[in-house]
């Protein structure tokens, strides 16, 4: 079977990394548009026409024209901006974040690819809420820093020719961040938490933390917290849970952990003296934080291995 594939925007950092994982599959017919057609609606909407899914890396606006442009078709969707990540209609694009999630996914019109940070926040807050072991009232914190090709070809440009001014550099502070929503209603959460984002001097590669106090857990056990993210991810070609001992014997986590990859790992890291937990997740922002998830959202929805094309 070969699946027909449009790439609209396909020219920046997500969308050049899609390609490249897509480009030499036989099973994927990918079509692109060249740099002088990218923004002529003729030319996208006969790309949409041909396509069985359509891959949008466009900004927010681009991509809701996209979806549009293909209303009276049986085009399916994957959506790598933020347009759609809480929409009506729209599945959210994280395989391992629910039970059913591949089945929902395999059988959706229209999906939603997760945010690079969300992804890593979720990964380690939602099996923690659905569990009941933190409540969905908790007031969280969550510090994330990701390479900077997750800002795209403007940030990429500031940093390799010499302008960015910091070796690392914080932001979001008006604290009202457009992920924050994203990681509110994928969570289960009813109090959105402080999001604390930053980006590294290094190209690629994320380390998300959410710090807690035992005593916000109802049952303040490090074991249980650790069986439930364990448990979710037990199936899961892509995601790893560290166990308790091999995160006691870290002496540092680093950004580039699993950077280049299309995994996720997980770690507990508790100090039951203080009463203290730091759960970390670290990803690649390109990989399983956009471009990975987009190809592994693919191959679901197509029938395909669900890894096929992706960096293990």
């Amino acid at each position: 079977m070969t699946v027909n594939v449009f790439v609209d925007g396909g020219a920046g950092t997500t969308g050049i990394e899609i390609v490249d994982r897509l480009s030499n599959r036989a099973d994927v017919a990918l079509t692109l548009l060249p740099d002088e057609r990218r923004k002529d609606a003729a030319a996208r909407a006969d790309a949409l026409a041909a396509a069985d899914i359509a891959i949008l890396c466009l900004p927010d606006d681009a991509a809701r024209e996209a979806v549009a442009l293909a209303e009276d078709l049986p085009t399916r969707f994957i959506d790598a901006s933020t347009a759609h990540r809480t929409a009506g209609g729209w599945a959210y694009g994280f395989a391992e974040i629910e039970p059913g999630r591949r089945a929902e996914l395999a059988s959706a019109r229209f999906v939603s690819n997760p945010g690079c940070y969300p992804t890593g926040f979720l990964a380690l807050v939602r099996p923690l809420v659905r569990e009941g072991l933190l409540p969905a009232t908790t007031p969280l914190v969550t510090n994330a820093t990701s390479g900077y090709s997750g800002g795209g070809k403007a940030m990429v440009a500031e940093f390799e020719n010499g302008a960015a001014p910091t070796a690392f550099r914080g932001y979001g502070l008006t604290l009202e961040h457009k992920h924050v929503p994203e990681m509110m209603a994928h969570a289960g959460l009813s109090v959105p938490p402080i999001f604390a984002p930053a980006v590294a001097n290094t190209y690629r590669g994320m380390l998300v933390e959410v710090p807690l106090h035992l005593s916000q857990l109802p049952d303040r056990a490090v074991e249980h917290v650790h069986a439930a993210l364990a448990d979710a991810y037990a199936a899961s070609p892509l995601v790893e849970v560290a166990s308790l001992e091999e995160s006691a014997a870290l002496k540092a986590l680093t950004i580039e952990d699993v950077a280049g990859t299309d995994r996720l790992k997980l770690y507990v890291f508790a100090n039951a003296r203080t009463g203290h937990l730091r759960l970390a997740a670290t990803l690649d922002n390109l990989g399983k934080g956009a471009s990975g998830a987009a190809v592994q959202n693919l191959n679901l929805m197509a029938g395909l291995p669900e890894t096929e094309g992706l960096r293990l």
